[in-house]
């Protein structure tokens, strides 16, 4: 769930849970080295949720305030299911952009750019999660 919503931190409760199954079996196959290394992807999900975001809204030609609206419209969005989850990053963008500058039509880009920038983040968030994971059952069960 906190690798899709923006506002819970998948990717560090993740990381926690899996910093506990090696716990639980006192480090005996997962060790530091792997730690370290899923620390680090941990990390890397933050960059590449913030690039996919900022290179889709760069993309369409959107305003700092758009891109913030988006952010904002994400959360928000959230409080009201998934028609919140899909629509509140583009409404988001277009009531940032449109306080930036009047223009309807840069501003419906900048929604569209704003909501797939967020999408690729969060298919990026999901594939570093699996990556995590697979590497986690390599090393416990390899």
């Amino acid at each position: 769930m906190g690798l899709v919503f923006p506002a819970l931190p998948g990717a560090p409760i993740l990381y926690a849970g899996l910093f506990v199954a090696a716990w639980a079996e006192d480090f005996a196959y997962v060790g530091a080295t792997t730690l370290i290394v899923l620390g680090i992807m941990t990390i890397l999900t933050y960059a590449f949720d913030f690039l996919a975001g900022a290179f889709g809204a760069k993309r369409f030609g959107a305003s700092r305030r758009a891109v913030i609206g988006a952010t904002l419209g994400a959360i928000v969005g959230i409080f009201f299911g998934i028609p919140g989850i899909l629509l509140g990053p583009f409404i988001g963008a277009v009531l940032g952009e449109l306080s930036n500058r009047p223009n309807l039509k840069a501003a419906g880009l900048a929604g569209i750019g704003a909501t797939l920038g967020l999408a690729l983040g969060v298919a990026a968030k999901l594939t570093m999660a699996f990556a995590m994971l697979g590497i986690f059952v390599i090393v416990r069960f390899m």
